[in-house]
């Protein structure tokens, strides 16, 4: 399964977050970035988990009750406040300057995508990220991929 392993090397690089900053908004990314601990890496990546579990078509598989969703927008509010008030201020600001909005939401998809990682490096969901290979058709995808399909 070279393929399968080649795709989750690439999926492992699109999360992995920018080494060096070159921009004002980059440079708030990676504050934000370097700022939070493990445990906010996982108090992200629960939020990012119940915004999802909210989508109509998959909310019968999450068990998120509204106290949940309060606690973790409380939590992840206080820490926003606090990674843009306090510790990245002078970043955001010069984010701001050079980028406006876009820079602020640039810096947000970076932290989104350290709490993405925290979540796709746990051996639990690599398994399950792994299990669909089960059932793909080899013989297919090798005459797809040889041309003799």
């Amino acid at each position: 399964m070279k393929y399968l392993s080649s795709a989750l090397l690439a999926l492992t690089l699109c999360l992995s977050p920018i080494a060096q900053a070159q921009t004002a908004g980059e440079e708030l990314g990676s504050c934000m970035v370097d700022a939070i601990t493990g445990k906010e890496r996982k108090q992200l990546a629960t939020w990012i988990f119940f915004a999802m579990a909210a989508h109509p078509d998959i909310k019968e598989f999450g068990n998120v009750t509204a106290e949940d969703q309060a606690s973790i927008d409380r939590t992840i509010g206080v820490l926003v406040t606090r990674l843009l008030t306090e510790t990245c201020a002078a970043q955001l600001q010069a984010g701001y300057k050079e980028g406006g909005q876009l820079a602020i939401q640039n810096a947000f998809e970076l932290l989104g995508k350290v709490a993405m990682q925290e979540l796709m490096t746990n051996r639990n969901v690599m398994v399950s990220v792994e299990g669909y290979a089960n059932f793909i058709d080899e013989k297919k995808l090798e005459s797809v991929l040889n041309g003799t399909k």
